[in-house]
Formats: structure tokens, sequence, C-alpha cells
């Protein structure tokens, strides 16, 4: 089998790389490497790189060519990003599935796995939040990945193109490097191993569903492999951590703990997520692995490294 990666340079594109290329499956990866790393890329020997953009709609092709799946991870990722930067969000999240979907088709792929978000669900009305949750994005991203899954679900039933849309929500894990606008665990991460103070958007009584990037990875290649499955799926942990907990937890990981902020709460964040995962688990057997305990200690060891070899 021949798998495409678009955004394949990233976090959790590159995890999903090294696990094809231990299975035997040939890969490609397609990324721009604007958020993307190259060193990324040294994970994954014998991978064949081409440096483009998704919106170019003759690199695509040029990448998809002879694939048989596409992991579609290419993206403007983050609430925070897409309010500072709505319309390069839009460009990217909408114009660029656009362009692998129509290029997917057009080669014969038999499926698209799509990297959706929980960012589309919006302020919650229920908990835990099954997939027939009401939809009502609150930032540009949230709306940016909706798009995505209803164009990949269109195209899935005008064109017999399999689709299955992956709607991630707190993903961590080794190979996430701190962004700005990422997400809360390397924030925390690199700024206590900095020693630098933690800030919470809040009280910090606040709950995220996290899930490591091994179930992730577990997740796309289950997608892929399935046969004849269309849908969006809730990929999570199915647990519950306060922000608060959190960073208390990432303080008992490193040498000296440091202070810990609050400051008002942010524009676009919920109060509250945890994901129903249950129909993921009976559509392709997904079943999450990693605990937040393990994991956390785990990327914090990570983080650390990474720190030491950027400053050597």
């Amino acid at each position: 089998m021949k798998a495409l990666i678009t955004g394949g340079a990233g976090f959790i594109g590159s995890n999903i790389g090294a696990s094809l290329l231990r299975q035997g499956i040939d890969v490609t990866v397609l990324d721009d490497l604007s958020s993307g790393y190259r060193d990324n890329l040294e994970c994954l020997p014998g991978a064949h790189f081409i440096e483009g953009d998704i919106r170019d709609p003759s690199a695509v092709s040029r990448a998809i060519e002879g694939c048989e799946v596409v992991f579609h991870l290419a993206a403007s990722v983050g609430n925070k990003r897409s309010i500072d930067h709505p319309q390069q969000d839009t460009a990217i999240n909408v114009n660029g599935t656009l362009t692998v979907l129509e290029a997917a088709r057009n080669a014969g792929v038999r499926k698209v796995v799509i990297s959706s978000s929980a960012g589309l669900y919006g302020e919650l009305k229920t908990i835990p939040i099954s997939e027939d949750h009401p939809i009502d994005p609150l930032t540009p991203y949230g709306v940016s990945k909706l798009y995505s899954e209803k164009m990949a679900l269109a195209f899935s039933h005008v064109y017999g193109l399999e689709a299955i849309c992956l709607r991630y929500f707190n993903v961590y894990g080794p190979h996430q490097r701190f962004d700005a606008y990422g997400n809360v665990i390397p924030i925390f991460a690199f700024k206590a191993l900095r020693g630098e103070p933690i800030t919470i958007f809040g009280d910090g009584s606040q709950t995220r569903d996290f899930v490591h990037v091994n179930d992730v990875v577990q997740a796309n290649i289950k997608a892929a492999m399935n046969r004849g499955t269309s849908g969006a799926f809730n990929i999570a942990s199915g647990t519950q951590t306060r922000i608060l907990d959190l960073a208390n937890a990432v303080n008992g990981y490193v040498e000296k703990p440091v202070a810990i902020l609050h400051a008002d709460h942010r524009a676009g964040d919920v109060a509250h997520s945890l994901a129903d995962i249950s129909a993921a688990q009976n559509a392709f057997g997904y079943q999450p692995e990693v605990g937040m305990e393990s994991g956390l200690e785990e990327y914090v060891a990570w983080a650390k490294t990474e720190l030491h070899r950027n400053m050597c």
C-alpha cells in the first residue's frame, strides 16, 4: 500500500508516518514546512518528501499519484491562531482541503482520513460529547474544520470516495513543540522547564480531554484500513483533566516547580470537554491505550531533551 500524508513533517503527521513505515507501507509526505519541521523528517527514513503547499493543485497531484490512502493533516491549527489570522486560516483549511479532495478523486484514492477537531462543537450542551452533539463552532478554526468535514463527506456521497473525519480533542505527545498558538501541555511543559511561570486563563477548573499522539496514530491507521465506512468520529481518551491539576502535574515532573499564575478567560475557550468515543470503538476498533500520568511524564522528559538539544 502507498499512502500520502499531507502535513507529514508536523507533530501528528510525523508520528503517523513513522508507524506506517514500520509496517512496511510506502509513504509520501507533502509539507510546505511553514509549521512542520524538517527535523521530523529524519524520523521517516525511506519516506518520499515533496515540499509543497496543499493549495497548489500540481504539487498535490504529484504527491498523491499512486496512493491508496491519504491522511490529510496539513492545516492552520488552533483557535487563537484563527482568531488572529482568520483569512489565512480559512485559505489553508478550506481551499487546501478542497484541493486535496479533488486530487484524491481524480487519482482514484480509496480513502481519505481527515484530521478534524472537537472545536467544531463549540460550547457544550451535554457531557460526554457524542458525534450527534449540536455543531456550533465559536472560532474561525472550528468553522473551517466543519467545512472540511462537510466537503469530505459530500465527496464520499457524490463520488464514492471513502472519507473518515477524526475529531481530535486535545492531542499531546513527543514531537509536539512549543507554540504560543498551540496546545496547553507543551506550553506548560516548556515554560516550567525554562523556569518561567505557568499562566492559566481562568480559575483552572475548566477541563479537557487529553489524548496521546500514539492513540491518535492508532485511530488514523485503523480508520484507513477500514473498508466501507465513512463518517465523523471523536478521537479522545474519554477522560477529563482539570487545567489546574495539569499545571500541578507538570510541576511535579520538573526539578524546580514554577509559579502558577491566573489571567482572564480567553474568548473562544470552552469551559469543559469530554468525549464519548464509543462510535470510533464500534466502527473501526479504536481503543485509547496511553494513560494521562504516563503520557505526561513521557512528554515532559521528551521536552527536556528537546530543550537541551536546542541549547547545544
